[in-house]
């Protein structure tokens, strides 16, 4: 057997889409994830990200295209893929009257999973001195981090995550954070929805950017910012009037945009330090407010390919 063949993706989606009547979320997208991979889908709301995911969990199924996960496809070998998935939602709803432990034990016997289980996992996730508090009565991070406990009931070797600390505090996002942390490093694959740029920099190696369907761009944070552009962000703001025609005239650069309610320009270039004495000289000082530089982010990055914002 010859060891140097490529193994076969954890995930694999080949051509998918998914139509709602004549609404197109999810365009034409093939996508191979490997066995131990983090991967973040990164966009808005709207983008397609729920729905890419909700296919690859089995809720949807695609209108066309393949998916297959650890080799199998859901028409075929669906209890297959249910003992390697686990799952955990935006917002999961339980009970008014159950008990965290409760929670935990209901969704081990879906499993035929063993008590010892259920207290292994009340401590990775922190919960034990709230076993016995009715789920309603927890805070939103602890709610979040028994969503992420019962979608480890199975041990899976794929965890997906739609948006896991949407609406969650800080701290509450950096416990959830550190819970994903720990299981990187198991070699677990993890693909999760999110449109913070600092949770898929966090969290995750890979990068995919979706928008209007579509994947727009995919590869490592590194790897998106050195192949997109400059390496820099001038920013500036002009008190009023416009920056005028000849402003950008011998300054290299590889994008500009001014927006016109913020009264804020935006230039990407190579190397700041050259570029900020020349774009001095040819600004109006008097209506000059701020002048800036900074390292290019993913949402710089967005914006030029998009022209929103990822949060938008």
């Amino acid at each position: 057997m010859n060891s140097k063949l490529p193994k076969t993706p954890m995930v694999s989606l080949n051509d998918v889409s998914k139509q709602f009547g004549d609404f197109t979320a999810v365009k034409n997208v093939t996508l191979n994830i490997k066995e131990g991979e983090s991967v973040a889908l990164l966009g808005p709301n709207g983008a397609g990200k729920t729905t890419l995911l909700e296919m690859i969990e089995g809720l949807q199924n695609p209108t066309h295209g393949k998916i297959q996960i650890g080799g199998f496809n859901y028409k075929e070998n669906e209890k297959q893929i249910r003992k390697i998935l686990g799952l955990a939602f935006q917002e999961t709803r339980f009970g008014e009257k159950i008990c965290v432990d409760e929670a935990l034990d209901l969704f081990a016997t879906f499993y035929s999973v063993a008590s010892e289980k259920v207290e292994t996992l009340l401590d990775w996730v922190s919960l034990r001195a709230k076993r016995k508090a009715y789920v309603n009565d927890l805070s939103g991070g602890q709610r979040q981090r028994l969503a992420l406990a019962i979608g480890m009931v199975n041990s899976p070797r794929v965890l997906l995550l739609d948006e896991p600390s949407t609406g969650l505090d800080p701290h509450a996002r950096r416990e959830i954070w550190k819970v994903l942390k720990d299981l990187k490093k198991t070699g677990m694959t993890l693909i999760l929805t999110t449109h913070y740029m600092e949770e898929a920099t966090a969290l995750c190696d890979r990068i995919i950017i979706m928008y209007q369907g579509q994947i727009l761009e995919d590869g490592s944070m590194k790897d998106l910012l050195r192949k997109h552009a400059s390496h820099e962000i001038i920013e500036f703001v002009i008190s009023s009037g416009h920056p005028s025609a000849n402003l950008l005239h011998k300054i290299k650069h590889s994008y500009f945009f001014f927006d016109e309610e913020k009264r804020q320009g935006v230039l990407h270039v190579e190397n700041s330090a050259a570029v900020l004495p020349q774009l001095m000289r040819k600004l109006p000082r008097k209506n000059l407010v701020s002048i800036s530089a900074r390292p290019l982010t993913l949402d710089d990055l967005f914006i030029k390919m998009t022209g929103r914002h990822l949060n938008d």
